[in-house]
C-alpha cells in the first residue's frame, strides 16, 4: 500500500532488468516512473537467445549468481508472477576434437564444484538424445536443470503486473543533482523529479553514470528459421558449442568470432547465434557473418539444412571490461543505483538483479549478495547532468 511518504523512483531503461526493478519497487509500495529511450525490450532484451543457463557461465561469481537467478525464475513461476513463461530444459555443451573436449571436462568439473548437476555424454549418447547431431561432435556434457525464457515476454509480464508510469521514446540526457544526491533525471521533454534513480539502460548507461570506458558494446548477429514442427521445441535441449564457453572463459580457440548456440524455441523454430563483435554498436547484419554462423550450425546439426532462414537480426550486448556486471549504489552519488553490463547473461540474471536493484534503491539489503558487482570497483568520472 502506497502512502504519501512512499518514495518516487525513476528507473531508466525498460529492458528485463529495469522492468523487474519496477515490478519489485511497486510491490514494496514505491511509486515508479519507467523512462525508456525507445520501447520496452527494444535493446538487448529483445535480441537474445533466452537461455536461463548456469551451464554457460564462467566459474566464480557469475556461476554462483546464475544458480540463484535460475532458482528465482522457478520461484516466480511457481508463485504465478512468471507462470507459463519459464521452460525447464537441458543445455548440451558440445565438443569437436580433443582440445574442446578437454575444455568441457574442466568446465563440467567447475559446474559440479558449484553444486550443479552435470552428466558426461559420449558421442553415442548425444546422438541418441539429439537425433541428427553432426558427425564432427565427439563428446559433450548435459546440464539437465537449465531453462529458457523469452526476454520480451518476461518484460511484458513484469510491466503488466506492476503498471509503472511508462515514458516511451524518452531518452535520458543526464541526472539532476542537488549536491551529491540525485533528485531526478533530465530528458528532452524536461525534468522528472525523483527520490531515487536506478540506471538500467544497457550501453546507454555509460554516459550517465560516469564510469568512462568501463562499459563496451559487443554486437551479436543471429538468425531465426521456420518451424521444424507445429509447436514445441524440435530437439530436447539447447545446443552450445565449446567455442562459446571459450569466449566466456577467455580461452582462445580457432573460431573466437563465433560462439555458436542452437536454441530450439517453443514455437518449433530454431534461433541460431551468434557472433561476438567487439566495440560494435550498430544493429546491421551482414551476409558473411550470418553465413559463418550457419556453416557452424550445419556442422553441429545437419537437419538445419531443411529449414529456411526467415529472419536475421543483431543485438548489442553491454559488456563490462572485467567480465562482471555492475550492480550497486553509485560510489559518488547518493540515491543512485546502477544495474548494467550483463552482456549475454541479462535474460538469466535479469529478474534477480532487478529485485536486488529495487531493494538497494529503497535502502535495503538485497536477498542476494551482489557486493562483488559493486560499481565502487571502478574509478568514477563526472556523471552526466
Amino acid at each position: 500500500m502506497r502512502s504519501r511518504s512512499s518514495p518516487h523512483v525513476v528507473v531508466v531503461g525498460a529492458g528485463i532488468v529495469g522492468a523487474a526493478a519496477a515490478f519489485f519497487l511497486e510491490a514494496a509500495g514505491a511509486r515508479v516512473t519507467l523512462v525508456e529511450a525507445e520501447a520496452p525490450a527494444a535493446g538487448a532484451t529483445g535480441a537474445s537467445d533466452g537461455a536461463v543457463s548456469v551451464a554457460s557461465k564462467r566459474p566464480g561469481p557469475m556461476m554462483a549468481l546464475a544458480l540463484e537467478a535460475r532458482a528465482f525464475y522457478r520461484e516466480l513461476s511457481a508463485s504465478g508472477v512468471l507462470e507459463g513463461l519459464f521452460h525447464p530444459r537441458s543445455t548440451f555443451l558440445l565438443a569437436r576434437g580433443d582440445e574442446e573436449a578437454d575444455l568441457l571436462e574442466r568446465h563440467g568439473a567447475d559446474l559440479a564444484a558449484a553444486g550443479e548437476r552435470v552428466v558426461a555424454r559420449s558421442a553415442a549418447d548425444l546422438r541418441r538424445l539429439l537425433p541428427g547431431l553432426g558427425a564432427s561432435v565427439t563428446a559433450g556434457i548435459e546440464v539437465p536443470n537449465d531453462g529458457h525464457a523469452i526476454g520480451y515476454e518476461i518484460t511484458a509480464r513484469f510491466l503488466g503486473r506492476s503498471r509503472p508510469a511508462l515514458r516511451r521514446s524518452t531518452p535520458v540526457r543526464g541526472l539532476k543533482l542537488k549536491g551529491d544526491r540525485v533528485v531526478g533525471v533530465v530528458t528532452a521533454e524536461g525534468e522528472i523529479a525523483a527520490d531515487r534513480v536506478i540506471v538500467a539502460a544497457g550501453i546507454g548507461s555509460a554516459a550517465l553514470i560516469g564510469l568512462g570506458d568501463v562499459l563496451v558494446p559487443r554486437k551479436g548477429q543471429m538468425a531465426v528459421t521456420d518451424r521444424a514442427q507445429p509447436s514445441g521445441p524440435a530437439i530436447g535441449g539447447h545446443l552450445m558449442a565449446a567455442t562459446y564457453l571459450a569466449a566466456k572463459r577467455g580461452i582462445s580457440l580457432d573460431k573466437p568470432h563465433i560462439g555458436l548456440v542452437i536454441d530450439p524455441l517453443v514455437t518449433g523454430q530454431f534461433l541460431i547465434g551468434g557472433s561476438r563483435e567487439e566495440n560494435r554498436s550498430d544493429r546491421r547484419t551482414d551476409a558473411a557473418t550470418i553465413a559463418a554462423i550457419l556453416r557452424e550450425a550445419l556442422d553441429f546439426y545437419p537437419p538445419l539444412a531443411d529449414r529456411r532462414v526467415i529472419r536475421t537480426f543483431a543485438g548489442i550486448r553491454t559488456a563490462c571490461r572485467d567480465g562482471l556486471p555492475i550492480v550497486g549504489p553509485h560510489p559518488a552519488v547518493d540515491g543512485l543505483v546502477v544495474a548494467t553490463g550483463f552482456e549475454g547473461d541479462g535474460i538469466c540474471l535479469g529478474p534477480l538483479m532487478g529485485a536486488c536493484a529495487a531493494r538497494l534503491a529503497l535502502g535495503e539489503a538485497p536477498a542476494t549478495d551482489v557486493s562483488v558487482l559493486s560499481p565502487q570497483r571502478f574509478a568514477v568520472r563526472e556523471v552526466a547532468q
